[in-house]
């Protein structure tokens, strides 16, 4: 916000209705509710409310947790090179399997997604998912994959590991791995919905941070309105150049 030519309260309203609204926002949406004369302002002042969603001194998930880990593939249409889909990225996702008590329901529990974690790997290689696994996972915690060749280093490496050969089968894929399958699910949806599939590759971790930001908060909206606030105020943002210039490295 510091050196901005746009005033402090479009800020504000900029980030509570990127937090509040459910769906989230694009960049033409944004653009014609906060009333501001270019696409190209709205594009960045997203970017850098995205830049703040990412808390550097995050804890790692699971724990007493379960965790399920998987992938899949991202990728939308894209301009001026034929029908179907291009730059397809692979995204690795981790997500903690939680339960609670059933109100007046004794001998009965609900279960429900815990803390995400989303991330672009280059490829679906051992080394891409353990480091994935390694960098957002608390050591000890139990592991839930599939029977990828990518996970079976993880005992190795401090996990509890529980794979099961899913063989294209969708009844042991909901069985096994029911939340992070929910997650790439709904994820894809909100692409297509708000941004109609049209997010180039080298923004895609950006937008995968918005989710995970909003996924995590999703039962506390004003907490997740302050918590960019607060982030923000202490991240270095991206400029024009570097967003559009693809210099600018998102975290993940």
């Amino acid at each position: 916000m510091q050196s901005s030519h746009t005033p402090l309260s479009t800020w504000f309203w900029g980030a509570y209705l990127m937090t509040t609204q459910v769906p989230g926002q694009s960049a033409v949406q944004f653009q014609r509710q906060l009333a501001l004369s270019r696409y190209e302002t709205a594009f960045q002042i997203l970017h850098k409310l995205r830049a703040g969603m990412v808390r550097p001194e995050r804890d790692a998930i699971g724990g007493e947790y379960p965790v399920e880990v998987d992938e899949c593939m991202v990728g939308g249409e894209t301009r001026g090179e034929g029908r179907g889909t291009h730059h397809k990225s692979v995204v690795v996702g981790a997500v903690e399997v939680r339960s609670r008590q059933n109100d007046g329901k004794k001998h009965r529990r609900h279960v429900y997604a815990g803390r995400l974690r989303l991330r672009i790997v280059p490829d679906r290689s051992a080394d891409a998912l353990t480091g994935f696994v390694k960098d957002n996972v608390a050591r000890g915690s139990t592991l839930r994959t599939d029977g990828w060749t990518g996970y079976p280093g993880l005992p190795e490496i401090g996990y509890r590991h529980e794979a099961l050969t899913l063989g294209g089968d969708p009844d042991k894929a909901e069985a096994h791995l029911p939340m992070i399958h929910l997650v790439f699910s709904n994820l894809k949806t909100w692409i297509k919905g708000t941004h109609h599939s049209r997010i180039e590759p080298k923004h895609l971790q950006a937008y995968l941070n918005e989710y995970v930001f909003r996924f995590n908060r999703r039962f506390y909206p004003m907490t997740a309105f302050h918590s960019v606030l607060g982030i923000a105020a202490r991240s270095v943002p991206p400029t024009y150049a570097q967003l559009y210039s693809g210099e600018w490295g998102h975290a993940a």
